[in-house]
């Protein structure tokens, strides 16, 4: 953690909170949860990116002892850490925007993917994304935990999230380049805790 402050000093401020996150992280992989992410935009992409760094290896190799699967698909697998973006879904989310409210397009994917053992990381630079929020809402009523990445005085999703991290900036691209530094801490200090043993 050290190596963000000194990259980051602002984000010292997040210290506490960004801890909180790990460790909800954690228990929701040593409960054999699932991770769900959303946002919009840039914070899409972010959604993305979390993926890709927890469902392949990202600093580590990953070696997988399964012994269910052939010495050839070991060798080309990496152990996945399970998360979904939800910004993903392209005809599900074209579908139910065109048919229904699109407000609700990614409370109706946790809604229908999400269990209680699951993490919802909820990404809105504002705080206050109606899609986003609604996401959260479900999550809360369904027994999801929920981490928030955002911004400026944290918005609604402050008061709606389990854990709400809270990065020191109330522009966007400045609030999307300190999210990528704690999701980046946050993904390596994940997989050190389940494959660097």
């Amino acid at each position: 953690m050290d190596n963000i402050f000194e990259r980051y000093p602002e984000l010292k401020c997040c210290e506490s909170d960004i801890k909180k996150a790990l460790n909800l992280i954690i228990e929701t992989y040593k409960n054999k949860g699932k991770i769900l992410v959303c946002g919009n935009g840039g914070s899409a992409a972010d959604s993305e990116h979390i993926v890709g760094e927890l469902m392949k290896g990202f600093l580590s190799k990953r070696e997988i002892k399964d012994d269910r699967l052939t010495e050839e698909l070991k060798e080309k697998l990496q152990g996945a850490l399970p998360a979904i973006s939800l910004c993903s879904q392209t005809a599900l989310i074209t579908a139910f925007n065109n048919d229904l409210d699109p407000d609700y397009v990614f409370a109706q994917q946790v809604y229908g993917y999400g269990k209680e053992k699951d993490l919802l990381i909820a990404i809105s630079t504002s705080g206050n994304s109606k899609n986003i929020l609604k996401a959260v809402e479900v999550a809360n009523c369904i027994g999801v935990k929920t981490l928030a990445l955002t911004g400026g005085n944290g918005g609604r999703i402050k008061e709606l999230a389990t854990v709400t991290i809270c990065v020191p900036s109330d522009e966007t691209y400045k609030i999307q380049e300190y999210h990528l530094s704690v999701y980046h801490y946050l993904c390596a200090e994940v997989e050190k805790e389940f494959f660097d043993k």
